[in-house]
């Protein structure tokens, strides 16, 4: 299965989710809530995710859906599951910050097959399909060939909600801009994955994440020819909550790293 029609049908739910976004964005009218601690939702996001899921259902009435504002899983269920985050970024969003993305990935069998994230502000498109490549624009993209740290820019996400391991993630911070050219922290997972994916960054790595902030990105950054794995090097990444991804040198630079100031039990700890 080629899952060409997939991947249309992804572009188009996320074009019309874009319009609604920006048409929130221009008035300036969202409602913010707060689902916890930092963590907020618009209606803006609650319209996206209705747009995109309609879309997604016009053309494939039988696939699940695990959608951020609207479905709670602890794994995927058998067969096709259509995994969404209609605002990646949400806080950026709210304070008019020009990061944030909308992500759709069609997961099968428990294996990503199709991982789209679009830039709402920039119209940036990334996309991939199992086994074809991956595409910025419609151009083909592979990860940084850097393999000495000392030459690499990192992307990270910092802690916002789950506070409880931030000073080992301050203590790896320092190491790392002693070790790196530098770090960076966009605000939106899945954008940060499609850097990585591009080649602007040379690795990712954060915790506290969901399977929609990393479905499609993950997916585009392995069709770039990158690795992405979990904290302890195991493919936990979906609902583990801790990923690194980059290239293989980067990657394995970046589980060193973690692995120096994190104890054992953080590394996988839910």
């Amino acid at each position: 299965m080629d899952y060409k029609h997939e991947s249309i049908i992804a572009q188009e739910a996320a074009s019309q989710a874009a319009a609604i976004i920006k048409e929130y964005a221009s008035k300036k009218s969202f409602e913010i809530e707060l689902k916890g601690k930092n963590d907020l939702i618009t209606d803006a996001d609650l319209a996206s995710e209705k747009k995109i899921i309609e879309t997604i259902k016009e053309s494939f009435p039988d696939d699940e859906i695990l959608a951020e504002e609207s479905n709670v899983l602890q794994a995927l269920p058998a067969g096709r599951v259509w995994i969404i985050d209609p605002i990646d970024g949400t806080t950026n969003f709210a304070h008019g910050f020009p990061v944030y993305c909308i992500s759709i990935a069609l997961w099968e069998d428990n294996e990503p097959r199709v991982g789209l994230v679009m830039e709402v502000v920039s119209g940036e498109v990334f996309t991939a399909v199992k086994g074809k490549g991956a595409f910025l624009n419609g151009d083909s993209i592979s990860v940084s060939h850097i393999e000495d740290s000392k030459q690499a820019l990192i992307g990270t996400g910092f802690p916002y909600s789950n506070l409880e391991l931030v000073d080992s993630y301050l203590r790896l911070f320092r190491s790392l801009m002693d070790n790196t050219h530098g770090l960076r922290r966009p605000g939106s997972a899945a954008w940060d994955l499609c850097n990585v994916a591009c080649g602007r960054f040379e690795g990712f790595y954060e915790y506290g994440l969901s399977p929609w902030d990393v479905a499609a990105g993950s997916l585009i950054i392995q069709e770039a020819g990158g690795v992405v794995t979990d904290w302890e090097g195991a493919d936990n990444w979906l609902f583990g909550k801790r990923i690194i991804a980059g290239n293989f040198s980067i990657r394995k630079f970046l589980q060193s790293q973690i692995h120096t100031f994190f104890k054992q039990d953080d590394l996988s700890r839910q």
